[in-house]
């Protein structure tokens, strides 16, 4: 007996229907995988975050902010909500704020000393244990010292997570506090340098790089608007690099270090670079702080070619001198 023949139809047919078979399997083992999947995800960041109460001080703060004088204090809360189904153990200190290099304002690591709000804040709790889809509410008191000085202080309260199986995780509320006092917003401009760069072109402009740092040296947090120029000797030209971007805010104490390129500047053999800076403060207008600089601009290149020139011009007018003087007195 012959085995069965298939014919072009009932293969295709027979493939239809494998096909149609996986669609229908294919969901029933993919989607409990995808879940899995999911479900590992959320486990591995458990959904928390830190917040301020709401009370006499206002609901739904983005962050805390006191006026206090000299010795005085307050009492306010800190909430934990923890919207996982895992409970949670957080550990809370109080922390100074920093400028970081970037510009943008971090608050210091529980290894490091604070000084100043992260010193003052005192928390009932240090270590808190919240339970799955609950919510616990942390008091604590900010209590300055007599000797706090006046003008803006800037700290805050951070959370730490540490769990087995899950990596540590950090959230932060932010308390900027004012102590009474005079408000003085000041600048300095420090480590100001001017560098030349020529070009090999003795008829060329080169550019200039001014490097300098702004220092905070009032008790206010600003920002600085700033400007560069250089100017040639006896002011015989101006150069810019066009408007500057204020700086971040910055804290009292804090610094932040600026770069500015100038195209087009000729070797004029003596150049001043000024930078000036002031306040962006909504009081009154401030008085704006300077600091000059110079840099020596020598045209080797122009130089060597006068040179040059000078020595082909002597030794033509040398050569032509001897040819014009007395046989008997060559």
């Amino acid at each position: 007996m012959h085995p069965p023949v298939l014919r072009g139809s009932t293969v295709v047919h027979a493939v239809t229907r494998a096909f149609a078979v996986l669609l229908l399997v294919l969901p029933c083992l993919v989607l409990p995988c995808l879940s899995q999947a999911q479900s590992a995800i959320a486990a591995d960041n458990p959904p928390w975050e830190i917040k301020p109460a709401a009370n006499i001080f206002g609901a739904k703060r983005p962050s805390f902010s006191y006026a206090l004088p000299r010795g005085g204090q307050s009492r306010d809360a800190l909430l934990i909500v923890n919207s996982s189904r895992i409970p949670l153990t957080v550990t809370l200190y109080g922390a100074d704020a920093f400028t970081t290099d970037d510009g943008s304002i971090d608050l210091l690591n529980a290894a490091a000393k604070s000084k100043g709000v992260g010193a003052w804040v005192q928390l009932d709790e240090t270590t808190v244990r919240v339970p799955p889809g609950r919510t616990v509410d942390v008091p604590f008191r900010l209590a300055l010292p007599d000797s706090a000085a006046s003008g803006d202080h800037l700290g805050g309260i951070v959370a730490l997570v540490k769990q087995a199986g899950y990596p540590d995780r950090l959230a932060a509320v932010k308390i900027r506090l004012q102590v009474s006092g005079e408000l003085k917003p000041a600048l300095s401009v420090e480590d100001l340098k001017v560098h030349y760069a020529g070009t090999p072109n003795p008829f060329g402009q080169g550019s200039v790089a001014v490097t300098y740092t702004v220092r905070n040296t009032g008790n206010t947090i600003v920002a600085a608007r700033q400007a560069a120029a250089v100017t040639g000797p006896f002011g015989v030209f101006t150069a810019g690099p066009g408007q500057l971007a204020d700086s971040p805010l910055l804290l009292p104490g804090g610094s932040w270090k600026v770069a500015a390129d100038i195209p087009g500047v000729p070797p004029a053999l003596r150049l001043t670079g000024t930078v000036s800076v002031v306040p962006v403060a909504k009081t009154a207008p401030q008085p704006t702080t300077a600091a000059t600089a110079h840099v020596l601009t020598i045209p080797w290149t122009l130089l060597l070619l006068v040179l040059a020139c000078a020595a082909v011009l002597t030794l033509a007018i040398l050569s032509r001198r001897k040819r014009k003087r007395p046989a008997h007195a060559r």
